[in-house]
């Protein structure tokens, strides 16, 4: 997940946040700006482990392991453009863990501190207990303090800490998972 300040002409310098019905689950044709989002995303350095920019190709199997009914990938748009995107997927493929998802998000950098992750991480919390997930979970690099915060706004916690995990261009960076229990009505 990114969030960096953004170009806007909106009143206090943030764009409004995306219009009710503006995430929808991603379907095929968005693959090409999800990609976009994804590779801009590796060139910053603070977002993701992944080093190499990747090919929507490359991303098509990772895509096609979505499904709206247990581990969904949304879009947000505004003004017809995908703005930014999260997507479910498993924590870990043991069984007990089943119930437990790990989010990813990425906003395009027009549309970063323009409300778009906060839409998108408030879409998720609410529609976890219809996918039976009572937890979910997001790994953070320590640097990547805009993150963090959106994250704790909507009451994660700091679950893990792994220190000098991952090294990118010669410097070692922390890991920070953080977690948040969802509440499954019966």
């Amino acid at each position: 997940m990114t969030a960096v300040a953004a170009n806007s002409t909106k009143l206090g310098g943030h764009r409004p946040p995306p219009q009710e019905g503006a995430i929808r689950d991603a379907v095929e044709a968005d693959l090409p700006a999800i990609v976009e989002i994804y590779n801009a995303a590796i060139l910053t350095r603070i977002s993701t482990a992944q080093l190499e920019t990747v090919s929507v190709e490359e991303r098509l199997p990772w895509f096609r392991k979505h499904s709206p009914e247990s581990h969904p990938l949304w879009v947000a748009e505004i003004d017809r453009r995908i703005a930014g995107w999260l997507s479910f997927h498993p924590f870990l493929k043991r069984g007990a863990y089943r119930a437990t998802a790990e989010i990813s998000i990425y906003v395009r950098e027009k549309f970063r501190r323009a409300g778009v992750g906060r839409s998108l991480l408030e879409k998720a919390i609410a529609h976890s207990p219809s996918l039976k997930i009572t937890a979910l979970v997001g790994c953070v690099f320590a640097h990547n303090e805009p993150s963090l915060r959106l994250f704790e706004r909507f009451g994660f916690e700091r679950w893990g800490f792994l220190p000098r995990i991952a090294r990118v261009e010669g410097i070692e960076r922390d890991l920070v998972i953080v977690g948040r229990p969802i509440s499954v009505e019966a």
